[in-house]
Parts: C-alpha cells; structure tokens; sequence
C-alpha cells in the first residue's frame, strides 16, 4: 500500500511536444499570410482594378482569356484559397489539442499530416514550402520518441 500512495505522490513529468507545436504555429500563419492574403486580394478586388493591377502579374502580356472570365477564374481561386484555408486551420487546432492532450501519442502526427496534404494540394502545389513545415511536424511526432522529463 505504500508504494501506491509514494506513487501517487510523486509529480507527473509532463512530455512536451515544443518543436512540433512551434513549427506548426508558424505553418499556419504563414499559411493564413498566403492563403488568406490571397483570397482577401481576389475577394475584394474590383473589376477595374482587377484588370489594372492583377490581371496583368497572373496572365502575363499575352492572354487569350478574357477579363470577364479572368476575373470570375480569379475570384474562384480566391474562394478556393479560403475554404482550403479554412480546413488547414482546423486540422491544426484538432492536431495541437491532441498534441498538448496526449503528447506522447504519435497519432497525432497524422493530423498535421491531413493539414500539409490540405495545404498542398488546395494550394495547387503552389505553398509547398509551408505544407513542408506541417510534413515535418508530423514526422516529428512519428519518428522522435519522447519520453517522461524529455526537456523538449
């Protein structure tokens, strides 16, 4: 009985999951910088400036595309970027409430997996950097064993 009551007395050490949580914090704000940057662009963008500012730099001089259809393209894309944003974002906060909920699980590496596959392929493979970032979280939480009293 003595050695249930010593246990129950002594702290638990609390694993820690540092370098995965802050390389996905800084994932999803630079996915909310190009992600959401570029959807609040194309969103609130008029026709006028549309075809003086913007079109110019996504179709290059020579376009066969007309400005209607560039600029419906273009606010498609914009609202793209914003659901893709979206789910990116809620993968993460799922990924890091599991991930200060049970860190020593490695399952919860496969939410931010779900988030830089989101980041990618929603983006068009343009964001590949920072889907990265989320890749390399979730191999963190696959391949780096943490155990009690890690200082990290």
């Amino acid at each position: 009985m003595s050695v249930i009551v010593e246990a129950r007395r002594r702290p638990a050490s609390r694993v820690r999951r540092t370098a995965e949580l802050w390389l996905v914090g800084i994932a999803m704000v630079l996915s909310t910088v190009g992600l959401g940057g570029f959807s609040l662009v194309m969103n609130q963008a008029d026709a006028p400036t549309f075809e003086r500012v913007i079109l110019p730099s996504l179709l290059g001089a020579e376009s066969d595309m007309g400005l209607d259809q560039a600029y419906e393209a273009g606010r498609t894309l914009g609202a793209w970027f914003g659901v893709t944003l979206i789910v990116v974002l809620l993968l993460s906060v799922v990924g890091i409430f599991f991930a200060r909920r049970r860190p020593s699980r490695r399952s919860t590496g496969w939410w931010f997996l779900a988030a830089g596959l989101v980041c990618l392929l929603g983006s068009q493979l343009i964001l590949y950097p920072i889907a990265f970032v989320f890749f390399v979280s979730a191999g963190l939480f696959a391949l780096r064993t943490v155990t009690d009293g890690s200082p990290s």
